[in-house]
């Protein structure tokens, strides 16, 4: 994966100047870095800082952090490449798509389409349903998930309006890098693209695509209602987003430490997916009232559904998951 050499070099220089070694336990001080795309007021930050709180609380010992916001250190495939590496970033809250790289059936958690409703949602996530992913992670990326956040509803985010199956078709959009995000909009029609998330803006100014799908708060936080003011409900996804820790930093904690970081990360993704899911309808009201976003309904959502089951079975017959997603389906 290739680093960014700005992202690169800060991380050089932070892994150099660490204040605390965390190799031993009787260190006077241990120093944890997280990292964050967005700034102070994001649900993922908010997340972050909850994480923080608690593990503060849960552990005797004395704790220090730094929390580098608004992407200083990259994007979250930086973050993925500084985790699995155990430099720069120490926790972060991660969407799943980024981490395929390394563990390919991860992104089956975040697959459209895959959850009924909030409540089906938190039930899989408040469950040990999702531990085969959560395993494969940590043995291939050597990233640990220690809690769950997530609870936006992904929508489509165009340029144009796009209300239905005809207007769909062709659509040129943004996906996530995880293969199973192309096969699934390719299904409905779209022509989709995976490109880098920060490109996004620029691309949709200058027509190399029509839009992209993603959740209220990140709409707003980086505005690209300027460039894509039409959001269809097409509320194909309800995010997982793994709380996570890298596994070289997580070993080297002491034993009490490493349970206080399991529990702090459960807590906080409790958390982050109350707060995160009841945000994402007041922001897109308030961008509807700002006059910044219109939104539509899309007409024959339910053909939607019926076009991606066998994508959805497919992909999880090829992951060796078929079991996984009948156990998500029936939770």
């Amino acid at each position: 994966m290739t680093i960014k050499a700005t992202g690169l070099a800060k991380a050089i220089a932070l892994a150099a100047t660490v204040t605390a070694s965390l190799t031993g336990a009787a260190s006077a001080e241990i120093t944890l870095r997280g990292a964050s795309m967005f700034d102070e007021q994001h649900a993922y930050t908010k997340t972050l800082r909850a994480f923080e709180k608690q593990l503060s609380e849960n552990y005797d010992g004395e704790l220090e952090f730094e929390m580098h916001l608004n992407g200083e250190l990259g994007d979250e495939s930086d973050f993925v490449t500084f985790l699995q590496q155990g430099v720069a970033i120490d926790y972060a809250v991660m969407a799943p798509a980024n981490m395929a790289v390394f563990a390919p059936s991860i992104p089956l958690m975040d697959m459209p389409f895959l959850f009924r409703d909030l409540d089906h949602w938190n039930a899989v996530l408040s469950s040990d349903v999702l531990k085969p992913l959560e395993d494969e992670l940590y043995e291939k990326a050597d990233i640990k998930v220690i809690g769950y956040a997530g609870g936006g509803t992904r929508n489509l985010v165009s340029d144009g309006e796009i209300s239905n199956m005809d207007e769909l078709a062709g659509h040129k959009m943004r996906v996530m890098g995880a293969p199973i995000q192309a096969k699934i909009f390719s299904a409905l029609g779209a022509a989709p693209s995976a490109i880098a998330y920060n490109e996004v803006y620029n691309a949709i100014q200058t027509g190399v695509i029509g839009g992209f799908e993603n959740e209220a708060a990140s709409i707003q936080n980086l505005k690209f209602y300027e460039v894509a003011p039409n959001v269809t409900l097409t509320k194909h996804t309800i995010t997982v987003r793994p709380v996570v820790m890298s596994g070289k930093t997580f070993r080297k904690l002491p034993e009490d430490l490493q349970q206080a970081v399991l529990d702090a990360g459960a807590a906080a993704g409790a958390y982050g997916r109350e707060l995160e899911s009841r945000e994402d309808g007041e922001k897109l009201q308030q961008m509807v009232d700002a006059g910044q976003i219109t939104v539509t309904e899309f007409e024959g959502r339910d053909a939607m559904l019926d076009l991606v089951v066998p994508v959805q079975d497919a992909y999880a017959e090829e992951l060796g998951a078929t079991e996984l997603l009948s156990a998500i389906r029936a939770k």
